[in-house]
């Protein structure tokens, strides 16, 4: 299910709601496992917008981790500030409606 990309407006929409979210998916040593995938397929479904920290322990570049993550799970990167990130996928049951 590919989706368009958003919009300056929606982007900055998003990161406004999501400025006060807790991390609901953290990514340490273990990295693009298939259990960060699965939690964060969860986490998607359930919220539309969640907020994925890099711990000390991931390696990699939190650019390509959030741009990979965002493929892996048909989501798009609404915004990456320091070791997080936002992901936003539209749900079947819309939660959020964007501008």
């Amino acid at each position: 299910m590919a989706s368009k990309p958003l919009t300056g407006k929606q982007v900055r929409f998003l990161r406004g709601l999501g400025h006060h979210l807790n991390p609901v998916v953290m990514i340490g040593r273990s990295e693009l496992s298939d259990a960060v995938l699965r939690s964060t397929e969860a986490a998607l479904k359930a919220h539309e917008l969640i907020k994925v920290k890099l711990q000390e322990g991931c390696l990699l570049d939190r650019r390509e981790v959030a741009a990979e993550l965002a493929a892996r799970c048909g989501a798009q990167v609404a915004q990456i500030l320091g070791k997080t990130f936002l992901l936003y996928r539209e749900a079947e049951e819309k939660k959020i409606t964007l501008p």
